[in-house]
């Protein structure tokens, strides 16, 4: 199959389960009290975003699927054996079992830094050093909102606590 149709087809694909998060999963799913003083605490809010965001680049693909010249000739993808294959996914899951073992010894910040690092570098990332910053800088970005900001506490590991 080809890139354009792929990206077609995800597009589509996106739009549609976007659509049924705005309109049924949402709603019907995701209860919210109705004296929530801020709308960016209320649970529904950040669903709907990311719902919406969701349809925004699905749209954004099939657009970009149509605008896109059809290529004259291309080149077989160069496809990874089925061995390394089941060794990523081998990898992905020993990170999962690691990421439950350290979530309570590290606290969730740390964790994440390093979860992010390790899976930028299972997948093979073009943008190592980018990959490195936001291993850093997302998870305390995050944790300074929620803890600061939002007023959430957010598990803090055993050995370093954040302030």
């Amino acid at each position: 199959m080809e890139d354009r149709a792929i990206q077609l087809q995800l597009g589509i694909g996106a739009m549609v389960l976007s659509l049924f998060l705005l309109f049924v999963a949402i709603p019907s799913w995701v209860s919210s009290p109705s004296n929530v003083p801020n709308i960016i605490l209320s649970p529904l809010f950040w669903p709907n975003v990311l719902a919406g965001v969701a349809g925004i680049v699905g749209a954004g693909m099939v657009l970009t699927a149509y605008w896109r010249p059809k290529p004259a000739w291309t080149e077989p993808p160069d496809v990874p054996s089925r061995p390394a294959a089941f060794a990523r996914l081998a990898g992905v899951a020993a990170i999962m079992a690691g990421t439950m073992y350290l979530l309570p010894v590290l606290g969730m910040v740390w964790t994440a830094m390093l979860v992010f690092a390790l899976l930028a570098f299972l997948v093979r990332t073009r943008h190592p050093i980018a990959a490195l910053v936001c291993a850093v800088v997302v998870p305390l970005i995050l944790y300074g909102f929620f803890a600061h900001v939002a007023g959430v506490a957010i598990p803090q590991g055993n050995y370093v606590r954040l302030p």
